[in-house]
């Protein structure tokens, strides 16, 4: 299996083929259908979310721990080829998944030209349930064809190594005037990596690597997972299973896929 950047040096890598089998990729991808239509094949809805059914279609739908609601998901989540290929990555004993978003990117173009963007930011901004130095990285799993014009995940090479700079947002809309706010370590530069990739193919990103993403222009949803991990070197800040962390006993939901 080949991948597109290196994770120690670069902050990121990108697989170059589908990882996640083609006909879990599609049953997967119904069960995003179901949750975002409000049917729960397990009797339990996900999590609160930034967006619920009977929200505006146009707007990014971002749903929280969607395995909770859905078997063909939760399958995909603790998929051991995942678990697998994170750990020759990383170099981790255990990975264990702890959080899992659902990512509905509407075209642009079925929005009558307004934009859906990630806004650039670091995930530890929002991590901060975690002890500090703990080992945390986002599995971005692609569930429909993530081509150039489809607001790809964009990573900026190497600025894991600048340290958490407390910049950028998430909702970001406009990212060409988010950028200019963000103030980069002096003798660093920004190199943007556009991640496109077939479907069932995964990015793996450090929790301190720059991402977000342009609007979708390809004229069809962008769909996609993104499954937050820990290595065995990670642990609760306080010790306490609370907040983004509340889960890490159900293996049901956050189930270790290599190792333990």
């Amino acid at each position: 299996m080949s991948n597109s950047g290196n994770y120690q040096a670069d902050g990121y890598t990108i697989s170059s083929q589908p990882i996640i089998p083609a006909e879990l990729v599609i049953r997967a991808s119904k069960g995003m259908d179901a949750l975002i239509a409000g049917e729960y094949e397990t009797g339990h809805p996900p999590e609160s979310s930034y967006w619920s059914p009977g929200d505006d279609p146009q707007k990014l739908g971002k749903i929280e721990m969607p395995q909770i609601a859905n078997l063909a998901i939760r399958e995909l989540v603790g998929h051991p080829d995942l678990g697998k290929w994170v750990s020759e990555i990383t170099g981790a004993r255990m990975v264990q998944v702890w959080w899992v978003q659902l990512l509905h990117k509407p075209s642009a173009i079925a929005r009558d030209g307004k934009s859906v963007s990630v806004g650039w930011h670091q995930d530890k901004q929002y991590w901060k349930i975690w002890k500090e130095g703990s080992e945390l990285f986002t599995a971005w799993v692609a569930v429909s064809d993530v081509t150039p014009d489809a607001g790809p995940m964009i990573f900026v090479r190497g600025s894991h190594r600048w340290g958490l700079l407390n910049q950028g947002d998430f909702y970001g809309e406009d990212l060409e005037l988010q950028k200019e706010d963000i103030t980069l370590p002096e003798g660093e530069h920004w190199e943007e990596v556009l991640a496109t990739m077939p479907a069932g193919a995964v990015s793996l990103h450090h929790n301190l690597v720059f991402h977000g993403s342009p609007p979708n222009r390809s004229g069809k949803p962008r769909r996609s997972f993104a499954i937050h991990m820990r290595t065995e070197n990670s642990e609760p800040a306080g010790g306490g299973l609370e907040g983004l962390a509340r889960h890490i006993d159900n293996k049901d939901c956050c189930p270790i896929v290599f190792g333990g």
